[in-house]
Order: C-alpha cells, then structure tokens, then sequence
C-alpha cells in the first residue's frame, strides 16, 4: 500500500498592531489571498456577547451592573472600569484570555485540519503575551505613527482623543511591538492599494 506523505503542519503566523494601525484590513487580506485568519478579538467578543461562554464568569466577579440588558458585557462600562482599576482589567484578563486562548487553539486546529498552509492569529496584544510569541513561527507587525492612530480611530468610531490615547497608552509601545517581529509593515501615508501590493508580496512568500 502506497501512503500519501503526511501532511505538513501550517505555518503559525502571529499579526499584531496598535488601535487604528490597519491590521484587520492586513489580515482580511491575507485570508483573501489563501490564509486561515483566527481574529482574537472577535473571539473575544463572541466570549462576552449574550450567551457568550466568559459572560457567568464575568457577572460573578463584577456583578449586574456588568451584564446589559441583553446579557452581554457592558463593553463600554468595562472599559471605563479597567482604565481607571489595573485590578479589575486583571480580574477580567483571568477570566477571559483562558477561554479564547482555549477557542483560538480549537479555530487553530480546525484550519490544519482542513489543509491551511498559513494560519494567521489576529492578536491585538500579542507583545503585551508572554504565551503567544514563543507559539508563532513568525510575527507580522503592522506599524503606524499615534497621530495616525488617532485620526484613524476618531474617523472610524468618533471617540474623543483622550479615549484613544489612553488606549494607545494601554497597549505595548510601538518600540515593543517592533522589537518582537520578523517583519514590520508600515502603514503610514500610503495608499491602499500600495499597502495591499505589500501584503500580497508577504503572502507570496509564505507559497499563498
């Protein structure tokens, strides 16, 4: 009987950026181009919508005044509290990475098992991880200036400046983010279509 040669394991590509550096539109586009995307942060917020598996865990540690009244998180309430309370966003982060770390793994294994080549892992706080990066075999930052960041976001979401910058400060500083990848994209007063060509260029090397 003559065996097939066994399927070879994809490469775990790691994709990472401050708020408003355009990495969901990096890895949407790495996906159009062949790749599995896992989005971290929709994981997350399929955790902590209604019904969502973190939500028992966050009322018991919050209370109701957490849970809206749909009976998800109160994402805005939340926000407010571990910006002012580095205790409670700890609470919150024991609770909630576990489970999209285990649901992550879980969409990891899914895409190999399915013949994916490149599986890309959409996480917004990968340099602030010290589980994830030794779990990659690259790292992809997408890397902008935090003025650009912040007219970024203002125009996408209309948040004060001073939200943004206290999230921008609640990330990794960009020097961090630099300092863990194998390749940085600059994204920073280019048109689309150029940044789109680089991510094409970065697709062809992985064989997408």
């Amino acid at each position: 009987m003559i065996h097939g040669a066994p399927r070879r394991a994809p490469l775990r590509l790691g994709l990472t950026g401050g708020i408003g550096s355009g990495k969901s539109t990096v890895g949407q586009w790495l996906a159009s181009f062949g790749a599995a995307l896992v989005d971290a942060d929709r994981i997350a917020r399929e955790a902590t919508a209604a019904g969502g598996i973190a939500v028992p865990a966050i009322r018991a540690a919050f209370g109701d005044a957490m849970i809206d009244k749909d009976g998800a998180m109160d994402r805005a309430r939340m926000r407010e509290l571990a910006f002012r309370d580095a205790g409670a966003r700890q609470r919150l982060e024991a609770i909630v990475h576990p489970l999209v770390g285990e649901a992550i793994q879980a969409a990891a294994m899914q895409a190999a098992a399915a013949g994916a080549r490149v599986v890309v892992f959409d996480i917004p706080l990968l340099a602030e991880s010290e589980r994830w990066p030794p779990q990659l075999d690259r790292i992809l930052v997408v890397d902008c200036s935090e003025a650009t960041q912040i007219a970024r976001v203002q125009a996408r979401s209309g948040l004060p400046r001073e939200t943004i910058e206290a999230i921008i400060a609640s990330q990794a500083p960009r020097a961090a983010r630099r300092a863990l990848a194998d390749m940085v994209l600059h994204n920073d007063g280019i048109p689309l279509d150029t940044l789109r060509s680089e991510v094409r260029r970065i697709a062809d090397g992985f064989g997408l």
